[in-house]
Parts: structure tokens; C-alpha cells; sequence
């Protein structure tokens, strides 16, 4: 299965004795098993490496695995919203979904299983503090679930993915745990741009013990709400909600 991938790909690099033993390492300490080592190897190799590798490594990099990883762990995740929580409308799942396969959630549960010892990036990117990037890591953990994807087939991609996020999941739902849109948004708008989101007051109504509060948040010349909490901090949570489930549906 996937033997033209696995030619193309997962051979184009040599996995030394050293670095096979640490791939094991991980391997066997997240209860997993790798038929073909290479594939593992490749999950870790950051573009940076490809990058200033060049030549016949220069495609050899993550890229292509993160992408089947998220679609797995989107359809994993999903797939167990949807038969655990038979009582919750689309869009609470919607919620839960974007916040726990985030980058948010994702990075620290990367250097939780040990991702970070695993990276190879180009000597720039190590410089430069790449190994502990959430985005490299949260990336990188994707990459590794699209690999044990091909390499062990769905079942088993599946049963990792519900391992790692259910925990995740669990705290959501029991609110010890609730992630912050606000912060969720200003991760991902500053990839995008220097600036940050900007918070403002439409209007307040009710009287001073029961008062209602709106707010819209403005993204560049792009403005999401007005939102309503019986707070203003409440009413920018859900502005930055509404902002958040917008920019990720798109």
C-alpha cells in the first residue's frame, strides 16, 4: 500500500543507526510500531531542512504527510464528536473540533509524546528557535499521524489520534480547561500580520445591575460582531469566537 509514496519519498534519505534507535525510542514509549522506519523519519524533517539540503533531499520534508495528518485527525476527531456527544447541536461540535486539533492544543501535546527531540530543521530554523515553535511542533505531530496512517492504515492512525485528543476533548467539556479565543485569535491573525486584533465597545444597554455589553472585534479593515456578554470580557470572548469560527471555515 502506498508503495509509490514510500519510494518516492521515505527512501530518498538514509535512516542511520543512531537516529533509527531514537524513532524507536518514540515509538515504543507512544505505544506505537513502524513497519517502515523511513516514513517516521520523514514525518520529523522540517522544510527548512529540505530547503538547504537541496538536491535529491530537496523535496524530502513533512509537508505532504502533515497534510494527509490533518485530514486524519480532522475525521478522527469528528467522527468521535459525533457518537459521544448525541445531545450537542453541529455547532457546539463545530466549537470543540476547532479547539482541540488547534495549534493551541496540538504543540504542547507534541512535546508531551516528544516530537521536539525527534525535529530536524535547517541549521537556520534551529537558530532561529524552530524547536520549539508551536507551529513546527503542532505541524510536526500531524505529519507523524498522516505517517502511521500509511503506514498501519486508518484503525490504527484513529485509535493514536483518540489517545492524544480525547484528554483534550474531557477538558472542554468538563470546563477545567477551556481555551481562550481571544488568545486563539491572536495566534492566528499575528501569523498573518504585525498587528493585533482590536476590541471595541458598540454600546451598553440595561441598567447598571443587569447590564448587557457588545462588542466587535476588528481584524485590519475587517470587523466581526458585535457580540454580547453580560461583561465586557465575556463580549469580547465571543466576539473573538465568532471571529475565530469565521477565519476557520474559510
Amino acid at each position: 500500500m502506498f508503495d509509490s509514496f514510500v519510494a518516492a519519498f521515505a527512501t530518498g534519505k538514509k535512516v542511520t543507526p543512531q537516529r533509527r534507535a531514537l524513532l524507536v525510542d518514540f515509538s515504543k514509549k507512544n505505544g506505537i510500531r513502524f513497519n517502515n522506519i523511513s516514513l517516521l523519519d520523514l514525518a520529523f524533517h522540517h522544510r527548512s531542512f529540505s530547503n538547504e539540503a537541496g538536491g535529491k533531499l530537496h523535496r524530502y520534508n513533512n509537508e505532504r504527510l502533515e497534510f494527509l495528518g490533518d485530514a486524519v485527525l480532522g475525521m478522527a476527531t469528528a467522527t468521535y464528536l459525533y457518537e459521544d456527544m448525541l445531545e450537542k447541536p453541529e455547532g457546539d461540535l463545530a466549537k470543540i473540533k476547532s479547539v482541540v486539533v488547534s495549534e493551541m492544543t496540538l504543540a504542547p501535546i507534541a512535546v508531551a509524546i516528544g516530537v521536539d527531540t525527534c525535529l530536524v530543521l535547517g541549521k537556520g530554523e534551529e537558530l532561529s528557535g524552530g524547536r520549539s515553535k508551536k507551529a513546527i511542533l503542532a505541524d510536526a505531530l500531524e505529519a507523524v499521524i498522516g505517517a502511521y496512517y500509511l503506514d498501519a492504515g486508518y484503525p490504527a492512525a484513529e485509535k493514536l489520534v483518540l489517545k492524544l485528543i480525547v484528554p483534550e476533548i474531557k477538558k472542554v467539556q468538563e470546563n477545567r480547561h477551556q481555551k481562550d479565543y481571544k488568545t486563539l485569535l491572536q495566534e492566528f491573525y499575528q501569523k498573518h500580520s504585525k498587528s493585533c486584533p482590536v476590541y471595541e465597545l458598540v454600546k451598553r444597554t440595561g441598567p447598571d445591575h443587569d447590564r448587557t455589553f457588545w462588542v466587535s472585534v476588528k481584524l485590519g479593515n475587517d470587523a466581526y460582531g458585535p457580540a454580547q456578554g453580560k461583561s465586557k470580557k465575556a463580549a469580547e470572548q465571543a466576539a473573538a469566537a465568532i471571529a475565530w469560527e469565521t477565519l476557520n471555515k474559510k
